[in-house]
């Protein structure tokens, strides 16, 4: 029988593949997670507990994750994702809209289709650096009859933006606020940058697996203590959640927070600096954001997707690529961790990108506009070529992965840019959810 996937991995270890990507153990090389076994791989035997009704164990496991006292955390199995799809669920019958932020992560728009509701879209502000969706342009008029506002913070570059002012201007209008948070978990160490946390957003969510050493899938949805609905809530991350949750991804959560807890920053930030030289002394333009973890790296005429392409030649692995750059994860360096740094600065040092004519990149820019997104059923649907599909109706999102924010939303009429960006992705192989075969999903009419 043939193991396609445990091959593949089997593949990325024999080479040595070197992680500047999520999750946040870096191939198992930061933090304490050797301290899981398999055999931990256990169910709600008595001592254990139940994550769905939490008495002693589990819940003096998530009493312990006090990142804030005006928070109580829960412990997600399933990723962030299901914390998001629990909180957009429990405020369905509560009247009013959904008020969204444009960059929100795809799990957005599949709660509000589960739901069947709709939301109003903020206009955003668009980033110097990365010129990617950077943040909400709020706009007071828009702030009227909305029952739930959802932001993302930092953004998936990781730059960030006054979310106190934008947390307190949403709670002016009694606006309750759920902060997508997914890769600021770290957030509040050291240098880094302060967490929504500090903002009082009625909900917090944090992927841990994605920048601290967790299992993928571990993340912890915190709730602040005057947070409407909580139990409603709860209720909600019982039913989105697997009725059998993974006690070793439990484990690596409260391992992580030991990790969180203790962290020292300074060698982090020293070899984050001998790592930005070597990329520099490469030839490499790189751009530091707001979170010390994330890197934006540029090559000079050539796209991300090139250089993404240069980097996998010399088996180090970076997070995403678009038309203008890579984004790199940093990891969060530690005293006596197994990473192979000296290892990733010589793989680095060989890298040799072909010369090209010094030629301006322009990278392709995302609408900015305020808008409103209406969850339909569509019951009808056929595959048609991307290039036969202008004015046709999209029958699901359009979603590049990574990142995971859709750039065209299904019930949009299919346009000429449209396609002319659709067809940009397929020429530099990029994964898009919602393309296949170089065909989109569209109503039939």
């Amino acid at each position: 029988m043939k193991l396609p996937i445990t091959q593949k991995l089997d593949d990325l270890i024999h080479h040595h593949a070197i992680s500047l990507h999520v999750p946040g153990h870096k191939n198992m090389t930061i933090g304490y997670l050797d301290a899981l076994s398999l055999k931990m791989d256990m169910t709600e035997i008595t001592g254990l507990d139940d994550l769905h009704h939490p008495e002693d164990t589990i819940l003096e496991s998530m009493n312990r994750v006090n990142k804030h006292p005006n928070y109580d955390a829960y412990y997600l199995v399933n990723g962030t994702t299901s914390g998001i799809l629990s909180v957009i669920q429990a405020f369905t019958h509560i009247k009013g809209r959904y008020l969204i932020s444009r960059n929100v992560h795809k799990s957005v728009f599949n709660a509000l289709d589960l739901t069947q509701q709709s939301a109003d879209i903020l206009p955003m502000y668009r980033s110097d650096k990365s010129y990617q969706y950077l943040a909400p342009l709020i706009d007071t008029k828009m702030l009227r009859h909305q029952k739930l506002a959802v932001v993302t913070y930092p953004n998936y570059y990781g730059e960030c933006f006054d979310i106190n002012q934008c947390v307190k201007q949403f709670h002016d209008y009694n606006i309750p606020v759920l902060i997508d948070e997914a890769h600021g978990a770290h957030f509040n160490l050291k240098h880094f940058p302060k967490s929504a946390l500090e903002s009082e957003a009625d909900y917090v969510v944090q992927s841990y697996h994605k920048t601290l050493p967790t299992l993928t899938m571990g993340s912890v949805l915190f709730i602040h203590k005057n947070a409407p609905l909580k139990d409603e809530v709860i209720k909600y991350l019982g039913i989105f959640q697997t009725s059998s949750p993974s006690y070793l991804v439990m484990s690596s959560i409260e391992l992580a927070h030991q990790f969180y807890n203790s962290y020292d920053s300074s060698l982090f930030f020293e070899k984050r600096k001998q790592f930005i030289e070597t990329l520099r002394q490469q030839h490499f333009e790189v751009i530091e954001v707001e979170d010390p973890l994330k890197l934006i790296v540029r090559a000079n005429g050539h796209t991300g997707f090139e250089v993404q392409r240069y980097f996998e030649k010399n088996h180090i692995y970076i997070e995403l690529a678009d038309d203008y750059q890579i984004l790199i994860v940093l990891p969060l360096w530690h005293f006596n961790d197994r990473y192979p740094f000296e290892t990733l600065l010589h793989r680095i040092k060989t890298i040799k990108l072909p010369k090209k004519a010094k030629e301006k990149l322009e990278p392709v820019l995302l609408p900015l506009e305020k808008s409103v997104y209406v969850s339909k059923y569509i019951n009808h649907a056929y595959w048609i070529n991307i290039n036969k599909a202008q004015d046709k109706v999209l029958a699901q999102h359009i979603v590049p992965y990574p990142p995971g924010i859709p750039v065209f939303w299904k019930g949009e009429k299919v346009t000429k840019n449209m396609i002319k960006l659709m067809q940009y992705y397929l020429s530099h192989s990029v994964r898009v959810e919602g393309i296949k075969n170089d065909k989109i999903l569209v109503k039939d009419e």
